[in-house]
């Protein structure tokens, strides 16, 4: 691992770096974005999230599992429920890039360093 001139933190491994691209990737998916973004501002089950997103029952849950996995969205059972939510304590970082890039660009702000899609993979 090399490390950072002047400050003395090494740089993040290979493997490291390869798990948090794939995190970052899930992230690039629209349907997938929005669930964060929903979560972040509320718990909900999967009905909820769908009827919310816009999306099919079994598309959303195949994207929860995805974030699960990824440990971007965590769950719990109420009775016969799984409810959905962001950890905050966990996430936090990872929840205010969502909330700053999605609120930006809500609010019709560009952002020079954000490729436009056609420029996206290199």
């Amino acid at each position: 691992m090399a490390t950072a001139p002047g400050t003395g933190h090494q740089d993040p491994s290979a493997e490291v770096l390869d798990r948090a691209a794939a995190a970052f990737g899930l992230l690039a998916s629209p349907a997938r974005l929005h669930l964060v973004w929903a979560l972040a501002h509320g718990e909900s089950d999967v009905t909820g999230l769908a009827e919310r997103v816009g999306g099919a029952l079994p598309a959303v849950s195949q994207h929860l599992t995805k974030l699960k996995l990824a440990g971007l969205v965590r769950s719990r059972r109420e009775g016969r429920r799984q409810v959905y939510f962001v950890d905050t304590t966990e996430q936090a970082a990872v929840v205010d890039v969502v909330r700053l890039l999605v609120g930006r660009f809500t609010k019709g702000e560009t952002l020079a360093a954000v490729p436009a899609p056609g420029l996206r993979g290199l």
